[in-house]
């Protein structure tokens, strides 16, 4: 079951509607309000640019050869069959396949020295996210998330919008642990990226209510229409109480007719991040990639609007047999435009300098391509992208060995990449939570903010 709101804060009719649908978690809003343990701050006096994350989650673990820390100088079996290319930062190269990002490289920077020693995907999910080695099932997260970390801490500063998002549903990793359902990430359930009509699942009224469900954007404002006539109706009946109205509030603002509405967003802007027209949004070619470009537009939508941390499913980036092909085919070149457009777009809106964009996966690839032109799962070392959030572009942090398969000086952990996130955000990590077992578990066991990124 996947739960939306945190107990002890926030939610409105920008959040909840903006962000998805809410009748896939069995809850209708007014149930939510019920849960929640205490009321939520004023909104009065917060400012009106809060800081916040987008996360873009390469899940599979993306080579290091093949996008951020290419090795032309070693042999083919260790370079792979991609070469280095130049960018806009003297000194600085990036695959040659990334054209776009090396154009505006001045935006964004990347540590190449990452490493840990988890080399399962679910369990290498968790460290990222929780900055705590799994325990038990790699499936079931062991320490809260991040954004439930943020969800527990920072929902009081935006109460009218979900603290945390997951584009479209959630990956291993991303759970609350014992902080409970009410720290979960809030899934948009249907995917902006998807092919053919964008799809909304499961909308639920507040409890007591009926309408007919909506399957596009266009039945979305009519079911809207329906219910604001409905809600009218219940209003003078009396028959909704304080929580219902506030629900109604939210679903049936300005805010929520238009929060789905990704055809708010001019044909050129959708086109620069990789819009297919008419909806014709491609399916998954050979390669299985998906259209990630529209998740990262939502992304940008919801950090304009408020919220402080959503995470973007960007799989699937495991390229055990034929990477070659799959990262020209389909992967690098998609990356390449929805990452620049993504950059440049929160840049040209003023909202760079208050987003941190983190890229990253759960590990690397091995620093030898195998016998099927692939390259396995490998944690020693591996790379990320960052940038906004005070970050200064044109800056690699740490380096690997000639081959890619150690740092070679100035060594990160995912801990030291969450303390860098957690410091943007203003999360204590010195807090501690009781675990299942009534013990006080710190936000994070280790890990410096990186310093050299600002």
């Amino acid at each position: 079951m996947s739960w939306i709101i945190t107990s002890d804060s926030m939610t409105s009719r920008r959040g909840f509607v903006r962000a998805g649908m809410l009748g896939s978690c069995g809850l209708s809003l007014a149930s939510l309000f019920r849960l929640r343990t205490a009321g939520a701050a004023s909104a009065a006096g917060t400012p009106a640019r809060t800081p916040s994350v987008i996360i873009l989650w390469m899940r599979g673990g993306p080579s290091q050869h093949e996008t951020w820390d290419p090795k032309p100088e070693a042999p083919v079996e260790y370079r792979g069959y991609f070469g280095a290319a130049a960018t806009s930062v003297p000194g600085i190269s990036l695959c040659d396949m990334l054209p776009q990002s090396a154009r505006i490289m001045r935006l964004w920077s990347i540590i190449r020295s990452l490493h840990h020693t988890d080399a399962g995907h679910s369990s290498g999910d968790q460290l990222c996210f929780t900055g705590y080695p799994s325990q038990g099932a790699p499936d079931v997260n062991s320490r809260p998330s991040c954004g439930s970390i943020v969800a527990r801490q920072l929902a009081h500063r935006q109460p009218q919008l979900p603290p945390y998002v997951m584009i479209p549903r959630r990956v291993p990793g991303v759970d609350p642990a014992y902080l409970g359902p009410g720290c979960a990430p809030f899934e948009t359930q249907a995917d902006p990226g998807a092919a053919g009509p964008f799809r909304i699942p499961n909308l639920a009224p507040p409890d007591g209510i009926t309408v007919d469900r909506t399957d596009n954007r266009r039945g979305l404002l009519a079911g809207l229409d329906r219910m604001r006539r409905a809600a009218d109706y219940a209003a003078q009946v009396g028959a909704v109480d304080a929580f219902q109205q506030k629900a109604w509030d939210i679903l049936l603002g300005d805010a929520a007719r238009n929060a789905f509405d990704l055809d708010q967003e001019p044909d050129h802007v959708r086109q620069r991040y990789g819009f297919m027209p008419a909806y014709q949004a491609p399916t998954p070619d050979r390669c299985g990639v998906p259209a990630w470009s529209q998740r990262f537009l939502l992304a940008r939508r919801l950090v304009e609007a408020g919220v402080p941390l959503v995470t973007v499913d960007c799989r699937w980036w495991d390229t055990h047999v034929k990477g070659y092909e799959t990262m020209r085919d389909g992967f690098l070149p998609r990356w390449d435009q929805a990452w620049s457009a993504l950059l440049e777009d929160l840049a040209e809106r003023g909202l760079l300098e208050t987003t941190m964009v983190l890229a990253w996966g759960e590990f690397g690839r091995t620093p030898m391509v195998n016998s099927t032109g692939g390259r396995d799962h490998y944690p020693n070392v591996f790379s990320a992208a960052l940038a906004g959030g005070g970050i200064q572009g044109g800056r690699v942090v740490g380096a690997s060995d000639s081959r890619g398969a150690f740092p070679l000086n100035n060594p990160k952990t995912p801990q030291d990449v969450l303390a860098t996130v957690y410091r943007h955000l203003g999360v204590d990590t010195a807090a501690s939570y009781l675990d299942f077992s009534g013990r006080p578990v710190s936000v994070l066991p280790s890990g410096s903010v990186i310093g050299e990124l600002f």
